[in-house]
């Protein structure tokens, strides 16, 4: 059986637990924008105050069947950031404002991804969504992660955590992030969807977390 094959019987295999999966995004993200709306507004107002402009940020992202969404997140860069620079931020980026720094820093700029979950347009535990031109390079066996919703965490979200500072230090950031980083973090998915049900989302959810909090 090829890599391709087994991982389309994984998947083929856990239906129930993915099941699960599903209706346990929808219960708690419909729970905890009921509980944080406070704190979203409260971060609303932050952002605006240090850059005028719009809170949300929604960039075009690559989902599950390979279908185009658009990502919320919590604006952390100046107004038409995409059209200033890369994909990809790098270091100190110039185009992230005081409060999106400290938003990046403690991952509340990815609450906003809580409206996605509830939509079904993503999960809380998945390979996170790229780019569509990220996507269009994938290889046959890459493109194996999008067989599933997208998460807000991941194996690859917590490896790289400081994928920033990383790609600060090369010479050419993007080709690092296609011919390095990109393949490696793809990887580390591949290994989420060979365990994917709901106990490895628990388990994924808290280290996140724990990485947070010792960040």
């Amino acid at each position: 059986m090829n890599q391709t094959l087994d991982i389309q019987a994984v998947l083929a295999g856990r239906k129930p637990q993915l099941i699960l999966k599903r209706a346990m995004d929808i219960v708690i993200s419909a729970a905890a924008l009921l509980v944080l709306w406070p704190v979203f507004a409260l971060i609303a107002l932050a952002i605006v105050a240090d850059d005028p402009g719009p809170v949300f940020y929604r960039q075009v992202r690559v989902g599950r069947g390979a279908k185009p969404f658009r990502i919320f997140k919590f604006r952390t860069m100046v107004v038409d950031a995409d059209k200033k620079g890369l994909s990809i931020t790098v270091g100190r980026d110039s185009r992230i404002t005081r409060v999106g720094a400290f938003l990046r820093k403690t991952k509340l700029d990815e609450l906003a991804q809580l409206l996605n979950v509830l939509r079904g347009e993503m999960s809380f535990v998945g390979p996170r969504p790229e780019v569509p031109r990220y996507v269009d390079l994938y290889t046959p066996y890459q493109r194996q992660v999008l067989l599933v919703r997208p998460g807000i965490t991941d194996y690859a979200s917590i490896a790289y955590r400081n994928e920033n500072e990383l790609l600060a230090g090369a010479k050419d950031p993007e080709r690092m992030y296609i011919e390095t980083v990109m393949p490696a973090k793809i990887e580390l998915n591949m290994k989420y969807l060979r365990e994917i049900s709901p106990l490895a989302d628990i388990r994924l959810i808290l280290q996140t977390i724990l990485a947070i909090v010792r960040n």
